[in-house]
């Protein structure tokens, strides 16, 4: 049986990376899970992201979100960069686990390319579904869970951290207009977009995650869990 991918998307701050390895946590001691795996419905919970979850991504990631020492990067180079990013990840890492039957968390995907070059820099948004067709072979989540959070709110959080990486340092009005777009992609794509109320302590943002997770996988394998 092939495995499933979840993606975590948010804006900046919105917590989605400490989710998704709470959640990679929880899943590896959870009971369903494991009587899953027992059965080789599930091989395993593989956790990864974009940009960086190849070694050739890692060198991408460091070109996308890096200090350039003030160094511009035109808006249609940063969405190809991002494509070749996620083609790289898609076949080497993604496509092979979901064959195996892994349950693939993902930080970022599809929907974070059209929010952030789409809606974020402005550039056209046939042609990035075009790129993301390219990139991903047709490949599309099972669940997207979107962390929804004022992006004003989401960047002071990231201050907090201390130093911002390149798309951070963004104005306002940038983030702003990446939160429309994942406004719009969760109105869009109601089949596999959940908003999850990322305002609250980390514990009950994981709570709610986890809640919904648990909803899905009873769905996926009913039959197979009532046996």
């Amino acid at each position: 049986m092939p495995g499933k991918l979840l993606v975590f998307e948010g804006v900046e701050g919105c917590g989605k990376s400490t989710q998704l390895q709470i959640l990679h946590a929880a899943l590896l001691k959870h009971d369903s899970l494991q009587q899953l795996q027992r059965r080789s419905l599930i091989s395993q919970v593989l956790a990864t992201r974009e940009p960086g979850g190849t070694e050739l991504g890692l060198g991408l990631r460091q070109l996308l979100l890096g200090d350039r020492g003030g160094a511009s990067m035109a808006s249609r180079a940063e969405l190809l960069l991002y494509a070749a990013d996620r083609a790289q990840h898609v076949e080497e890492v993604i496509k092979p686990a979901l064959a195996e039957g892994c349950w693939v968390l993902c930080d970022r995907f599809i929907d974070s390319t059209v929010a952030y070059q789409g809606y974020g820099r402005g550039l056209d948004l046939g042609l990035i579904d075009q790129l993301n067709q390219v990139a991903t072979g047709g490949l599309v989540p099972d669940l997207t869970l979107w962390l929804r959070l004022d992006a004003e709110v989401g960047l002071a959080r990231t201050r907090q951290r201390g130093a911002a990486d390149r798309m951070e340092q963004a104005n306002l009005a940038f983030h702003q207009r990446v939160q429309g777009g994942f406004e719009a992609l969760a109105q869009q794509h109601p089949d596999r977009v959940v908003a999850i109320d990322a305002v609250g302590s980390v514990e009950a943002v994981a709570a709610e995650i986890f809640a919904v997770v648990e909803g899905y996988l009873q769905q996926w394998y009913a039959p197979s869990l009532t046996a």
